[in-house]
């Protein structure tokens, strides 16, 4: 899938999960939502850390493309070091590492344990990288139009007000997780959410995804999931754009309005 997909099918999740958690009595605070919402869409830009030519690449200007060069190289010697009897040569690692449901464990992981630990600065560097990642995904038309400055400002002012936000008494900063210092561990679940929806998205696509790894099948470790063939289609293409991309917004809506007990 493109980078606008990718994103529209993070947030869309993540309003679900809103949904999901009304109906069991763990209602989300409209900030939690709107939030959570935001930060999926941009983690769900986040596994193609391992392609120089993606979204995220761009979207912190030498910083990004750097860490995009040095992801795919780990992601590549990884699948070298790993790879089965029936798994294929490959010349570089896009789709193996960080599209892995271990990868999304752990990156989620970490954001949780730097949020409790960090404190603030902390909570607001994770909601400023994810900020910047959904305008880029989510307004990409703007963004790619737009200086890259601009677009970091609008990332840092909206993470600065929606923390402040979150911190007032009953606006989410302890959602689920309440005892005390577990402030903002929730902060790790869209993360994992948004790039496992990012692996789905992958898998639908003619390439399949290796989401089970390390998990074997068969000769191979990495298998690439996916339906069968006749059901995949190429990254960008009308099935994506004109049936997916709508189903996600219709999704979405529902499931806010689910999430917020408006249906």
């Amino acid at each position: 899938m493109m980078g606008p997909a990718h994103s529209l099918s993070g947030a869309a999740a993540w309003l679900g999960v809103g949904a999901a958690a009304a109906a069991a009595g763990h209602t989300m605070p409209w900030p939690v939502l709107v939030v959570g919402a935001l930060i999926t869409a941009g983690a769900a830009l986040a596994p193609d850390l391992d392609h120089k030519s993606a979204t995220i690449s761009r979207a912190f200007g030498p910083v990004s493309k750097t860490l995009c060069e040095v992801v795919d190289k780990l992601s590549y010697a990884v699948y070298k070091a790993t790879k089965g009897a029936g798994d294929p040569r490959r010349t570089g690692g896009h789709r193996t590492l960080t599209h892995t449901w271990l990868w999304a464990v752990l990156i989620g992981a970490g954001c949780s344990v730097a949020a409790i630990t960090g404190g603030r600065w902390a909570v607001l560097a994770i909601l400023f990288v994810h900020l910047v990642l959904a305008v880029e995904g989510l307004l990409w038309r703007a963004a790619r139009v737009s200086s890259d400055v601009l677009v970091w400002l609008l990332g840092a002012t909206s993470a600065w007000i929606l923390a402040g936000v979150l911190d007032q008494p009953g606006n989410g900063s302890g959602w689920l997780f309440d005892a005390p210092g577990q402030e903002y561990m929730w902060l790790g679940l869209p993360i994992v959410l948004g790039a496992l929806v990012h692996d789905i998205g992958d898998a639908l696509t003619v390439s399949g995804c290796p989401i089970l790894w390390p998990i074997p099948m068969g000769r191979k470790r990495w298998y690439p999931l996916g339906p069968p063939k006749f059901m995949r289609f190429r990254a960008g293409s009308w099935v994506e754009i004109k049936v997916l991309m709508p189903v996600f917004m219709i999704l979405g809506g529902v499931g806010a309005a689910a999430a917020l007990n408006v249906i």
